[in-house]
Parts: structure tokens; sequence; C-alpha cells
């Protein structure tokens, strides 16, 4: 399956991935009609804000979507699929975070991330077909906990090896993993169709 005959490819990045040499952005670019969650200007730690911000995103998009989050934006896409119901034809979760243990310094520290609405994770089965890429050493992320979302969520769990949070920081600009998961998904939302 080309990624031309993709459902509409939404990119959901993380809290800082909103840059040229990341590897949603290079994806973005390579997908005809894709469309990108924008950054928001103000309430950017807000889950509700980042929320509706990807529940905009979808609004003005008619037929089937398949989601490609990072980091902040697969907790964004988790709990985005507990409050509003459309038509998803699969999701690709890259190195979601750990919240439940601290961040690494300059990350919001649990108590923040609490008050701005992010904690509890959800831990129930998404709705539509998932995939969890994960990284053995995340710094974001213990891989055990990761593991224990995508069982929680119903997703597939891909273990990635030692990728860091696969950001231009770990050496990920391009990660061509990221179109074979998108094409994967599409065809298993095909083959379901059908």
């Amino acid at each position: 399956m080309s990624l031309s005959a993709l459902p509409t490819v939404v990119i959901v990045p993380g809290l800082r991935d909103h840059v040229p040499d990341h590897w949603q952005t290079v994806l973005a670019d390579r997908i005809a009609d894709a469309r990108t969650v924008p950054p928001l200007e103000k309430d950017r730690l807000s889950r509700d804000a980042q929320v509706a911000a990807l529940n905009e995103a979808l609004s003005d998009i008619s037929g089937p979507v398949l989601l490609v989050a990072h980091s902040a934006g697969v907790m964004t896409t988790v709990h985005w699929a507990q409050r509003h119901r459309r038509p998803v034809k699969g999701a690709l979760l890259a190195t979601p975070p750990d919240f439940v243990t601290p961040l690494p310094d300059g990350c919001p520290t649990p108590e923040v991330l609490r008050e701005n609405g992010w904690m509890p994770t959800p831990r129930t089965p998404l709705p539509f077909p998932s995939i969890v890429a994960a990284s053995t050493n995340d710094p974001l992320a213990d891989v055990d906990h990761v593991a224990g979302l995508a069982r929680a969520w119903g997703s597939r769990l891909v273990d990635l090896g030692p990728v860091g949070h696969l950001n231009p920081a770990s050496g990920y600009g391009e990660w061509s993993r990221a179109e074979e998961f998108v094409r994967e998904l599409g065809r298993a939302s095909s083959d379901m169709s059908a």
C-alpha cells in the first residue's frame, strides 16, 4: 500500500516535537494530505487544551484517519480516545512517556503533570487498532511500564531496541520504520473494511 492510498494521516506531536528535523515532520512531508496538530500558543501543558487541539484537527476530516503520535502526543491520543468517538483506522503510538516516575530535569514534574490533568494515564483498551513502539533506553520511560500500557490499551508492542526517545536528540530525524508501521495500520484497516 502506498502512502498516498492511506486514510488521512494526522500527526500528533509531543510537547517539543514541532521541529523540521523530527521524524514526524519528515513523515508528514512524505504523505499527501497529512495533517499535523499545531503547537499550542498557550496552555501548552494542559491536557484539556492538547486534547481539544487534536479534536479540532480531526473536526474537518470527513473520512477515516490514522493517528501518528509521539511522546506526550501518545498521551494526548489516549486521553482523546477516552472522550471522543469518531472513526479511527489505527494509531502508531511511539515512545510514550512514563508519567509514574519523575522525568529528567527540564521536563514537567509529576505534580505539574497531575495539576494539568495528565494523571492518571488511561489504562482502558483503545477503540481502534494500535502499535506501541517502545525504546529500551528511553530517558522518559521505563520499557516495562510502557509494555504494561500497551497491554492495557490492547496495542501490539514493538521493541525498537535502544533508540533513546526516538527524537532528533537521540539521532532520529528520519525514521523509516514509521512508514512501515503506517502502511501496516493502513492495510489492517483496509482488510477489516473489506
